[in-house]
């Protein structure tokens, strides 16, 4: 099992750092190299660093801008760079070049670098992008570690590039490399300088701007700082707190200003200023109510927004996207069950949210996507779709295990939500719809695949999938025994997680997320909790951090964002399974595993209060806005109602 002795016996690559970051020191002779994803308002920074074999530095930018488009304008058409060039390559200690030789690397919504060199000097250079405008900023102090005074030549940098106006919409644009600070200085011992490097781009027709490093950096870190003090989890592991922290903050940074408002996005080098129905409304939106982010909220309503304007009378299924800042869409592998994603995931934040005006508001979306759904039935009670999110990459037949138990809790969270505004009697047909509807795919469905009774994916499937672990999402408990041994054997699970495919070599952490979220709902507790604990240390403090990644072989594992929604979504769901039943009022079943003797989860912003969760030993005690509510010495089995 990949979560045995040997294997957490390996002293991992980085650390934590009791300022909630985490720190690598180098080992000489050692080469690594990783890369990171940050992202503000306007723009996104993928950075490469590392050490040589020589011990030398690797630093690389991929700098994308999504607000500025080019030619064609479709998902991929955000104006992007890559710099190759190193400002601190002419920096020069008493006439002669510097030898720079990383010595520490440390994250934490930002990524800073401290190095030695040939001399007493020390560097630190730190890299983020800005909150709010298309900038990218390095800022760089420089220490004099030793008993004499050194002249340093600081890098001098003022150099505009204009792009050539026919491959851009609206430009050119005008790519500014400039520092702040630089020129001759006499450093003497025990003093240190400071400059800046900054990479920004404008539309020609827009004034350029004067940057202030040190003024960009307070307001990342105030960012990075909301966001860790929202949504709190205080848990013995200290690994796990810390990823969920991270989590939260890649989930709420790749949101992006647009001319559609703001639009959460993917990232990955790839995917911006655009939506998808599973990442943005199945992944992310449902979620972001918990944090009580603006801006998440924000997003998370223009998903649903933009979605809704696609809505026809005759029943044509809603884009699988929206890209190029809602101007085109993508629909290029037909109906993936989108509108089971949407239904779903309109409803879970609609009920989240707590607000009755916005859960009016989204109402007729979620109401089209299950008349939509109802017209997909077949003569079994199943619902059709020509595919799933993986899109062609593995089979899915014509009916699928992924759109049916998302569709049916599209139907289940719908009937909650039409209970809160008043409409019984919408609420109990679609509540009898869900029920028929869980019935009838645990009928299709059902059955012995590699020696589990568990689930098949599609008429003809004969391997385990990984999608087997949405019913235990979902709280269909039929098979429940079964497929948790399937998900658990080494059919599926691997020291990566969850294959795809039983017989493949393919992992998507976006299936990992959710078979722990489903483990725990389930009750398999402690088995899931080594295996949680596990990947959460590899993915924060391995081999490529600090964050959950898109997949394996495809796309370089990167950091997408809505895969750190759903990490966070395996606390709040899994762990302490908050479950919505109306907009003021949810359950909780807390899990926790052997060996923890408390948990709890401070200001949840959902369901209209701020919210607080401790659970100690079978105590469990409920507060809203600093007022206990609830108290109970918990049976471990029946759901807590707070209403």
């Amino acid at each position: 099992m990949w979560w045995g002795p040997a294997v957490f016996a390996q002293s991992p690559r980085w650390q934590l750092c009791r300022d909630k970051g985490i720190r690598w020191t180098v080992t000489p002779g050692s080469a690594h190299d990783d890369h990171i994803e940050m992202a503000g308002k306007s723009m996104a920074a993928i950075i490469t660093y590392g050490v040589d074999k020589e011990g030398g530095l690797v630093l690389t930018q991929h700098l994308v801008f999504p607000g500025l488009r080019t030619i064609p304008n479709d998902t991929r058409g955000s104006y992007a760079l890559r710099l190759v060039e190193r400002v601190m390559d002419s920096l020069q200690i008493d006439g002669r070049p510097v030898v720079e030789r990383p010595r520490v690397f440390y994250i934490k919504g930002i990524l800073k670098m401290v190095s030695g060199t040939q001399t007493p000097l020390v560097l630190q250079r730190t890299v983020f992008p800005s909150v709010d405008k298309r900038a990218y900023v390095e800022r760089y102090v420089l220490t004099n570690k030793g008993s004499k005074a050194m002249t340093l030549h600081l890098p001098v940098v003022n150099r505009d590039s204009v792009t050539a106006s026919a491959g851009e919409i609206q430009g050119p644009f005008v790519l500014t490399r400039r520092t702040y600070g630089g020129g001759d200085v006499t450093l003497r011992p025990g003093s240190s300088v400071a400059f800046s490097y900054v990479v920004s781009v404008r539309r020609a027709s827009e004034y350029s701007y004067v940057f202030s490093a040190d003024y960009e950096q307070k307001r990342r870190v105030n960012l990075v700082d909301d966001i860790f003090g929202s949504l709190v989890l205080t848990t013995p592991n200290d690994t796990i707190n810390r990823l969920f922290d991270f989590a939260k903050l890649r989930t709420t940074e790749s949101i992006y200003d647009t001319k559609a408002g703001l639009m959460h996005g993917p990232g990955g080098g790839e995917y911006y200023a655009a939506i998808w129905a599973n990442d943005q409304a199945e992944y992310a939106s449902p979620f972001f109510p918990f944090l009580g982010n603006a801006s998440g909220n924000e997003a998370a309503g223009n998903t649903f927004r933009l979605f809704a304007s696609y809505m026809n009378t005759g029943y044509r299924p809603l884009p699988s996207s929206i890209v190029a800042e809602g101007d085109t869409i993508w629909a290029g592998a037909g109906d993936r069950g989108d509108q089971a994603m949407i239904g779903y995931g309109a409803a879970r934040f609609a009920l989240a949210y707590g607000d009755t005006m916005e859960a009016r508001r989204l109402w007729p979306l979620i109401s089209w996507c299950l008349e939509y759904l109802r017209r997909k039935r077949t003569s079994e009670g199943v619902i059709a779709s020509d595919a799933d999110e993986l899109e062609g990459r593995f089979p899915a037949g014509k009916v699928n295990l992924s759109t049916n138990v998302l569709a049916y809790g599209g139907f289940l969270y719908a009937s909650r939500l039409a209970a809160s505004l008043g409409d019984g009697v919408t609420a109990a047909r679609l509540r009898s719809e869900a029920g028929r509807l869980r019935e009838d795919l645990g009928k299709y469905f059902g059955a012995r695949v590699s020696g589990f009774d568990t689930y098949r994916y599609y008429d003809g499937n004969t391997v385990l999938r990984s999608w087997i672990c949405l019913p235990l999402v979902m709280g269909i408990d039929d098979r429940a025994s079964q497929t948790v041994r399937a998900l658990l054997s080494p059919h599926l699970w691997t020291k990566n997680g969850i294959l795809t495919e039983e017989g493949d070599t393919t992992f998507w952490d976006r299936a990992t997320l959710y078979a722990f979220r489903g483990l725990f709902s389930a009750g398999a507790t402690d088995t899931c909790y080594r295996y949680f604990a596990y990947y959460s240390r590899t993915r924060l403090l391995g081999e490529h951090v600090p964050y959950p990644v898109e997949a394996w072989p495809e796309g370089n594992q990167r950091q997408l964002s809505a895969e750190s929604a759903l990490y966070c979504r395996v606390i709040t769901e899994g762990l302490f399974g908050i479950d919505p039943l109306g907009l003021g009022s949810f359950s909780i079943t807390p899990k926790l595993p052997a060996g923890w003797s408390s948990m709890s989860l401070d200001h949840i912003a959902a369901f209209g209060a701020d919210w607080r969760i401790a659970v100690r030993g079978r105590e469990v005690t409920v507060y809203r806005n600093g007022v206990k509510v609830k108290n109970v010495s918990w049976d471990g089995v029946t759901p807590i109602v707070i209403n």
